[in-house]
């Protein structure tokens, strides 16, 4: 049976979180005045980082259970100083950005719409977009990060596999049951909701096929999902992996133009990890002093470790285990 059912249920419950999370975006974003999008949009752009930063805390904070749920008692004798620390995930972006200037980025985009000389409606219409996807997309990178720091952790777990539904886009379920070891990034697109289940010695999932995804879905999904003539080719008996193209659109974490992907959250001199990385200055305009060390995001930690004690050590060098 694969994926287990615990591992379905925490991926549907981190799915409702990432659409509560973008329900409440374009709520709020629904009160900008279209007149003032930048004077109206700051002080609820305040409220937003409550509820997005919240809900990337509660999704970070399910996997320490999920996963002792899922693997019992397998790594008893792990330290307790390798666990997850949950805050170090919330507030900043799965690009190590942070939170609030990624929130602010649809106000952006359609005050450059609106000064470009596009209709009012249309800009709002593209923030509105826009800022469902940012709050969605915050959400679900934060917990798949908790998810395999929790899971690099633990030493019985020795890969894990993607986690995908039968009504997800063409490019998921070309992935779907693929296996990767614990520090391989994990691919997504924005919004994308898919999943990871660990993988031990006594706890072997097994691996889903994306063709019987495929045939599970009816004939409007997989016309939604690969168009028209995709469907048709599907049904002449096409193969799968030929029709897609599983990698487009697909991406690890990633800033463009910068090759360490790092954040300045958490690095003052008042912060778990400004405490921990140090060399400490006081920079202009910051109240607290502020580590010169960057911060790595938990996968540019597993792209630079040797091994998985390396991961561990840097993992709490950058705080996200205590």
């Amino acid at each position: 049976m694969s994926p287990s059912p615990l591992a379905l249920a925490h991926q549907a419950a981190r799915e409702r979180l990432a659409q509560a999370a973008g329900r409440a975006a374009v709520r709020l974003w629904r009160q900008t005045d279209p007149q003032d999008i930048r004077g109206s949009w700051l002080p609820l752009l305040a409220r937003l980082l409550v509820i997005v930063s919240g809900a990337q805390l509660a999704a970070a904070e399910s996997t320490e259970p999920w996963l002792t749920r899922l693997l019992g008692d397998e790594d008893e004798e792990r330290p307790d100083a390798d666990r997850l620390n949950p805050q170090m995930l919330a507030g900043v972006s799965g690009e190590g950005l942070p939170l609030a200037d990624v929130l602010a980025a649809p106000m952006w985009s359609a005050f450059r719409m609106v000064t470009a000389g596009a209709p009012v409606a249309q800009a709002m219409a593209r923030g509105q977009a826009l800022i469902d996807i940012v709050a969605r997309t915050a959400v679900a990178d934060a917990g798949r990060a908790a998810d395999q720091v929790g899971m690099v952790t633990r030493p019985s777990v020795t890969a894990y596999i993607r986690v995908t539904e039968s009504g997800a886009c063409s490019r998921c379920l070309i992935l779907a049951g693929k296996e990767y070891g614990t520090s391989t990034g994990f691919l997504r697109h924005p919004r994308c909701q898919c999943g990871m289940e660990p993988v031990t010695r006594d706890h072997r999932p097994t691996a889903q096929d994306p063709r019987k995804l495929v045939d599970a879905m009816s004939d409007a999904q997989r016309r939604r999902t690969f168009g028209e003539a995709g469907a048709k080719a599907l049904a002449e008996g096409a193969d799968l992996g030929l029709l897609v193209n599983a990698r487009r659109g697909m991406a690890t974490a990633t800033v463009f133009g910068r090759t360490v992907l790092s954040t300045t959250e958490g690095t003052t001199a008042r912060g778990i990890a400004g405490k921990r990385l140090q060399n400490l200055h006081k920079a202009d305009g910051r109240r607290y002093r502020v580590s010169r060390t960057p911060r790595l995001m938990p996968e540019e930690i597993f792209r630079l470790a040797d091994d998985r004690a390396h991961a561990v050590r840097l993992l709490r060098q950058h705080a996200y285990i205590f």
